[in-house]
């Protein structure tokens, strides 16, 4: 939360779009597509026209994933991520 001299106000969490992961990482629109199909990241919230957002959280979840498949299928991948959500 940040404070103003008028009061207080809460600046709005960053979303964003597939296009800006892709940019910024070294998966494609299909691989995050089919990671958000198969449970292993999540949108936090959709577009007025129906497009996924994604919050920050989702680049240490796509950087685990990297390390992660260098031993594990994406089965177990998506069993290790549930299970460090709970």
């Amino acid at each position: 939360m940040q404070t103003k001299e008028s009061g207080t106000f809460q600046v709005p969490a960053k979303r964003y779009r597939i296009g800006e992961i892709i940019h910024n990482t070294p998966f494609t629109r299909q691989t995050i597509h089919n990671y958000t199909t198969m449970g292993l990241i999540q949108e936090s919230d959709w577009t007025k026209g129906g497009h996924r957002l994604y919050d920050e959280n989702v680049f240490a979840t796509l950087s685990q994933i990297i390390d992660l498949r260098k031993t594990k299928t994406l089965s177990q991948i998506r069993d290790i991520l549930k299970e460090q959500n709970n």
